[in-house]
């Protein structure tokens, strides 16, 4: 709608200048007027204002007055007509376009919320489509959500450090929310606005410098990132153990290769609670990579006798039919 009204605009305007021009032109070849002149009387020619004539006009300028009239009124009145739907549409456009974003966004459960559509939320948004969850973009600046709207994601401009704006974007049936703003200030105001919302959330934070990132968990951050740290560890590790990193990438980031990693947890419904991990193994015919116990504790490598205990999550590679199939077998335990 919008670049059809666009078209019509600059449509109107070229005819408009042409018709103008083609007056200029033809009071200087019909009654021989100088340019100023023939603009002048051009102007009041098409606006209808009623002045007199610049100078007698003869017979055939007389003519061609009538028919600038003619196509001078009816284009100005196109690019006015124009303008005033281009006016009302940008108005009640953007108040329409909001209330079709809010109604998607109602609909959204077990969704992601991100705050902040810089460099970093760009590629968060991209790896999070890649996965094929759903997500809401939250940002306050109207250029940044111009270009997720262009992207094709579901965002509302606005504060994210409002209670308000959060509740709207869904935090109560919301999986998680990831802070990526571009100050660690901002980034802990929405921390404690989303922590003090769910107090169950899981939320992940971005922070700049050490200091940032403790005051981001005692904000109540599940994970705090620091983008320059990951991206200095990593460059170290490529140059280190290359071999290493490209196969971290391939069974994480590389979706449609054979091996994939997932985490699933174990709920008390879980068929799982209280197998071994060799009965796991030979069950689900995955490879079980570690478990996180529910009190904090990590196990990598686990043993073959290992129990599984209610509340676990497991982090287990395998096929993408493996992973479906264990996520199966823990009736109701879900990827987070």
């Amino acid at each position: 709608m919008d670049s059809q009204i666009h078209r019509r605009l600059r449509r109107g305007i070229i005819i408009l200048i042409s018709i103008i021009a083609a007056g200029i032109i033809g009071y200087m070849l019909i009654e021989g007027w100088s340019p100023s002149d023939a603009g002048y009387m051009t102007i009041i020619t098409i606006t209808t204002v009623g002045y007199g004539e610049v100078h007698p006009l003869s017979h055939g300028g007389q003519i061609f007055t009538a028919i600038l009239i003619i196509g001078g009124v009816s284009g100005a009145l196109f690019v006015l007509s124009a303008l005033v739907e281009y006016a009302i549409e940008g108005r009640f456009g953007i108040v329409r376009r909001r209330r079709q974003m809010k109604a998607k966004i109602a609909k959204l459960k077990d969704h992601y919320i991100l705050c902040g559509y810089g460099r970093v939320g760009e590629d968060i948004a991209r790896a999070f489509k890649e996965e094929g969850v759903d997500f809401v973009v939250v940002d306050s600046r109207p250029e940044n959500i111009g270009m997720a709207q262009e992207a094709g994601y579901l965002c509302l401009e606005g504060d994210a450090t409002s209670d308000k704006l959060l509740l709207e974007v869904g935090i109560e049936r919301a999986r998680g929310l990831v802070a990526a703003v571009g100050t660690d200030v901002d980034n802990t105001y929405i921390t404690l606005s989303a922590r003090g919302l769910c107090p169950n959330l899981f939320i992940e934070a971005r922070a700049s410098s050490s200091e940032a990132e403790t005051k981001l968990k005692r904000a109540g951050a599940n994970r705090v990132v620091s983008p320059n740290s990951i991206g200095a560890r990593r460059m170290a590790l490529l140059a280190l153990r290359p071999a290493v990193v490209d196969f971290i990438d391939t069974v994480t980031f590389r979706r449609g290769r054979e091996l994939q990693m997932e985490n699933i947890v174990i709920t008390e419904k879980s068929t799982l609670v209280g197998r071994t991990v060799d009965e796991i193994r030979q069950q689900g015919k995955v490879n079980i990579l570690a478990i996180n116990r529910k009190t904090g504790r990590l196990l990598t490598n686990p043993a073959s006798e290992e129990n599984l205990e209610a509340g676990d999550r497991l982090v287990i590679m395998g096929t993408a039919e493996q992973l479906t199939a264990m996520e199966s077998l823990c009736e109701g335990g879900k990827c987070t």
